[in-house]
């Protein structure tokens, strides 16, 4: 199967689609929207894309590709995030002055920047292609943080394992695949909906009241604005699905109070990858 993904070979990404399926073929993308491009077009079979990190939240800009595509969830795995000081072989961790990465991951391992006032945090375009640079540059200098598939991909050498400031930082991925394509598989227990409801008063209450009314637990809200349409929202849940509960109640019921409601997904409880 041909992947997409956002970002660098090694990134966070490759990592979590070769966990999510084992024998992919992955195709980089620059920009998130290629991503989605390439998955409508055929030129890929599904896409991996990051959705939300525990720590730093979520990827607003995920969000509104998914509802503007023809595509849905199929399944979500839950990655452990661990940054790696990584540098060019042969470089010394006391000789580095610069490390790159993404911002986020930067703003991760506050606590070994305190430590090493020496080395100045670099933002970076993507945490792999951070490591890429160095290893073009032949800069002994210059160290980056990513993952290990990064440093192995580059034929970079790990200096410092394990720096994020806190252990308990995963990022949630999604497969997406080709709406008429995406199989459903058993045991499916989760549902990811978007919606906008009208503008009257007390809207979101009854639309959120829908949830509790059909005995489900809404495990997530998320709103983001309706683009050309300012102060009106889209609101992204996420609810868990139980023998009693009827999707298709669900969704019939929110017609009543919202101007759009779809589904995105479908899908098993995330899996941890490793």
């Amino acid at each position: 199967m041909k992947v997409a993904i956002q970002g660098e070979p090694g990134s966070f990404s490759h990592e979590a689609a070769g966990k999510m399926l084992h024998e992919a073929t992955i195709l980089p993308c620059a920009l998130s929207a290629d991503v989605f491009r390439a998955l409508v077009e055929r030129e890929v079979e599904a896409a991996v894309i990051p959705i939300e990190n525990s720590l730093a939240g979520p990827v607003t800009e995920h969000y509104d590709l998914l509802l503007q595509h023809p595509v849905a969830i199929e399944r979500e795995g839950l990655l452990r995030i661990r940054h790696n000081l990584i540098a060019a072989p042969g470089a010394k961790m006391e000789e580095l002055r610069r490390v790159y990465s993404h911002p986020v991951a930067l703003a991760q391992c506050r606590a070994f920047f305190l430590k090493h006032p020496e080395m100045q945090a670099t933002p970076f375009y993507d945490t792999a292609g951070s490591v890429k640079h160095l290893m073009e540059l032949g800069d002994t200098q210059s160290g980056a943080i990513a993952s290990s598939r990064a440093a192995e991909h580059y034929g970079a050498q790990i200096l410092a394992p394990g720096i994020e400031d806190n252990q308990e930082n995963y990022t949630r991925f999604f497969l997406v695949r080709r709406r008429e394509e995406v199989q459903t598989g058993p045991g499916a227990d989760k549902v990811s909906l978007a919606f906008t409801v009208e503008n009257r008063p007390g809207t979101l209450v009854a639309a959120l009241q829908v949830f509790a009314g059909q005995g489900t637990n809404l495990t997530k809200i998320e709103s983001r604005p309706v683009q050309g349409r300012p102060w009106e929202y889209v609101f992204y849940v996420d609810y868990q699905l139980t023998p009693e509960t009827r999707m298709d109640a669900i969704i019939h019921r929110l017609s009543d109070y919202c101007s759009m409601v779809k589904e995105l997904g479908k899908y098993c409880s995330g899996i941890h990858l490793g």
